[in-house]
């Protein structure tokens, strides 16, 4: 029988297509983060998180920095391609040894349109944690993408409702 550290689980996969033309969509991404990103439910500072912020370079970090002062790693830039890519090691509040890999690449429809794909992979790295990070993570990526792309509706909350009640029982049982 397998076990998690010779399991190779499936890339998650999102697609999303932004009002914004090519340079745009990357800034915003990229630069902008903090302006979308659902740091209240997506941080390991919770609500204490102030904002996030991409050191944009190969090697440059992604920090969360709260209110009180302390600052998180989530991961390290492997790709910076502007305005047409960036990947990194993604490890909010795990050590680096813990990273699995984010790219997100962007794909310019016309003036106005950019189409945004992200593929999150590596997820055997994470050990026990495995299965659910692979299990929740579709979820978290639709919803941030969601958010990044400036959609809103009764999904998005439904969405929201949900990883929010994902991300508090993850951090219970890690608590515990």
């Amino acid at each position: 029988m397998a076990t998690n550290t010779d399991r190779v689980y499936t890339p998650v996969i999102k697609i999303v297509t932004v009002r914004a033309g090519l340079n745009k969509a990357f800034r915003r991404f990229t630069s902008e983060m903090a302006a979308w990103w659902p740091l209240p439910s997506h941080s390991v500072g919770g609500t204490d998180a102030e904002t996030v912020v991409i050191e944009e370079r190969v090697g440059g970090r992604i920090i969360e920095r709260s209110r009180s002062g302390k600052e998180t790693v989530w991961g390290a830039i492997e790709a910076w391609e502007p305005p047409r890519l960036v990947a990194f090691s993604w490890h909010p509040g795990d050590p680096p040894e813990k990273a699995t890999h984010v790219e997100v690449r962007f794909v310019g429809i016309d003036a106005e349109r950019t189409r945004v794909e992200l593929e999150h992979v590596g997820f055997e790295r994470l050990g026990a944690m495995a299965k659910k990070a692979r299990r929740g993570y579709p979820i978290g990526w639709a919803y941030v993408l969601g958010l990044y792309a400036g959609r809103r509706g009764p999904f998005m909350l439904a969405v929201s409702g949900l990883t929010t009640a994902l991300m508090w029982i993850t951090r219970r049982r890690a608590a515990a």
